[in-house]
């Protein structure tokens, strides 16, 4: 057992992020993303939300602040502009919880599949809210 380390941060979740190194990204995903065909190094996290999955992925992992856009969302299908619930969700966490908060971009759906075949890891949840879909680079830790 460890303190301070999130209850819903799996043993292999936690290797992957002490793992990972600067500019590295690490995508979290909904139920319907197409997770396990787009990576290599896929977890699951059953039971969990994205949105709990990015807070607790935030309180042990610093986002980049060297680059402009270190969260990225999907782009809602047909409607550009459109800005769901949850990424809202996403924006309120990412700005309560990140040492440096970002403002969200979006990328097209499918360059957004190209870009997760490009991440580290891909971190499967059981949301069901449409759109729940988070890549994040990560930043530097600093003594």
């Amino acid at each position: 057992m460890l303190r301070n380390i999130p209850a819903i941060i799996s043993p292999a979740l936690l290797a992957c992020l002490a793992e990972m190194g600067h500019g590295d990204e690490i995508v979290i995903c909904d139920a319907n993303f197409p997770a396990c065909s787009t990576s290599n190094n896929y977890l699951r996290l059953d039971g969990a939300l994205a949105t709990e999955a990015l807070e607790a992925v935030l309180k042990l992992m610093p986002l980049d602040s060297y680059v402009k856009n270190p969260a990225i969302t999907m782009e809602v299908v047909g409607n550009d502009t459109m800005v769901p619930d949850i990424v809202r969700i996403f924006q309120k966490i990412i700005n309560k919880t990140a040492d440096t908060p970002a403002g969200i971009v979006t990328l097209e759906r499918f360059a957004f599949y190209e870009r997760t075949k490009q991440a580290y890891a891909v971190i499967q949840t059981t949301e069901l809210r449409l759109y729940g879909n988070i890549i994040l680079k990560k930043g530097v830790i600093t003594p």
